[in-house]
């Protein structure tokens, strides 16, 4: 034996009952938790947690004509508390989980770098090395080392192409490299 917990109000709805009511309008309750939550499993757990909270309060709800409303704001505010809720993957422990420093180089090998690759392009050809001085050092454009020294941007290119070649393969930077 069935009874109605239903009031007189459901009656110009057309739902009698709360299961008449999750049969008939479940496919469109469920579109509205599935934009509430980008898994669809989750969208229906979201739904059926709403569809709880609506069948304890069915007695409650006085006007059954706004059970849409009701449903959607129990689905909004079941999804608000979950995000609140949510676990937050931080742990305690008794050290800083920090990066070790990366090793810092020691300034008297980069001064002497420094000075090989500056012996290095004082090898260099006058032009060639007056072009990777621009280049490089001067950090020019290929278009300004060529306005600057009256070439075109093709011998600018050609000409830094060869020298950086030449640095490469030059003996001193070699043993330093290896």
């Amino acid at each position: 034996m069935t009874t109605s917990v239903c009031t007189s109000a459901s009656t110009p709805a057309g739902f009698p009952s709360f299961s008449s009511y999750v049969r008939a309008r479940g496919p469109v309750l469920l579109r509205a938790a599935r934009s509430l939550s980008p898994n669809p499993n989750d969208a229906e757990d979201l739904l059926q947690t709403a569809l709880t909270k609506t069948f304890v309060a069915w007695e409650r709800i006085e006007d059954h004509r706004a059970l849409d409303g009701y449903v959607r704001r129990a689905l909004i505010n079941t999804r608000t508390s979950q995000w609140r809720k949510r676990k937050v993957e931080e742990f305690a422990c008794d050290e800083l989980p920090e990066p070790d420093p990366t090793p810092v180089p020691d300034p008297a090998e980069l001064q002497g770098l420094r000075d090989a690759m500056w012996r290095a392009v004082m090898r260099l050809p006058a032009r060639q090395r007056a072009m990777v001085v621009l280049r490089y050092y001067e950090d020019l454009s290929e278009a300004q080392t060529a306005e600057v020294m009256e070439v075109s941007v093709g011998t600018v290119k050609s000409a830094v192409s060869r020298a950086l070649a030449k640095l490469r393969e030059d003996p001193e930077l070699a043993m330093i490299g290896a």
